[in-house]
């Protein structure tokens, strides 16, 4: 099984602060604009998008805002490397590192998808301490698209590709796990199934397109379970994914 992970307000919570200010650093740096005022809806929305947003409202056009997003990615994550705490282990979910040991120890891919940068997810990850438990080369990040839509079919592919033979991972034997609509739309776009869980700026009633709906990640295990996706042994000699 292929568990496919966002990360603010599902893995952590307020994990984003000091990414929220490298974000505006770096748009400051490379447009040369104060946008710290403009507010744009972010939840489960990719690093560039985030940016694209902010700056259209800010006045800058689309062509400007093209030219200059590889170099707003590279200032991005230099700018996260030099603010992240050390120590990020008191922002995570409730039940998420006894939920991630757990699928671990029981087989299960455990993989992301989040609109994060992937240097920023993974210095985040391992700030908090879990960042050993995804693997290096895996998931789907804003760095891959903007489009968060294209992620989990990316994460599935690099999964196969490690995993089971070169095929992209089956979508029977993968799942989204996130806090927004957005997820649920990902998920929707690869034709996965999607547990939600309501710690982040989105309340139940804003959820109900998941297929299941948790109150923490304690009960993630059991979801997948009702879902049909039980954990299994590792990968077989065959290649047949858990």
């Amino acid at each position: 099984m292929l568990v496919l992970f966002d990360i603010d307000g599902t893995l952590l919570i307020r994990g984003a602060v000091e990414h929220a200010a490298a974000l505006h650093d770096a748009i400051e740096e490379t447009w040369g604009l104060d946008l710290r005022g403009v507010r744009v809806p972010v939840g489960g929305r990719t690093d560039p998008e985030i940016a694209r947003q902010t700056l259209l409202v800010g006045g800058i056009d689309a062509g400007r805002i093209d030219e200059r997003l590889p170099l707003f990615r590279e200032r991005l994550v230099a700018r996260y490397a030099e603010l992240v705490p050390d120590d990020l282990s008191d922002r995570l979910a409730p039940g998420a590192r006894r939920a991630l040991e757990e699928l671990a120890a029981r087989g299960a891919r455990l993989s992301l998808v989040t609109g994060n940068l992937e240097g920023v997810a993974r210095l985040k990850l391992r700030a908090a301490g879990i960042g050993g438990l995804f693997t290096a080369g895996q998931g789907g990040f804003g760095s891959d698209s903007e489009d968060r839509t294209d992620l989990p079919a990316i994460a599935r592919v690099r999964a196969g590709r490690a995993w089971n033979g070169g095929l992209a991972w089956p979508r029977a034997r993968a799942v989204v796990v996130g806090d927004t609509p957005r997820d649920i739309a990902c998920a929707r776009a690869d034709g996965l199934r999607v547990v939600c869980v309501p710690t982040g700026p989105h309340p139940e009633d804003d959820l109900v397109g998941a297929d299941a709906l948790i109150g923490s990640l304690a009960e993630l295990r059991e979801a997948l379970v009702r879902l049909g996706l039980q954990p299994g042994p590792s990968v077989s000699s065959a290649g047949a994914p858990p």
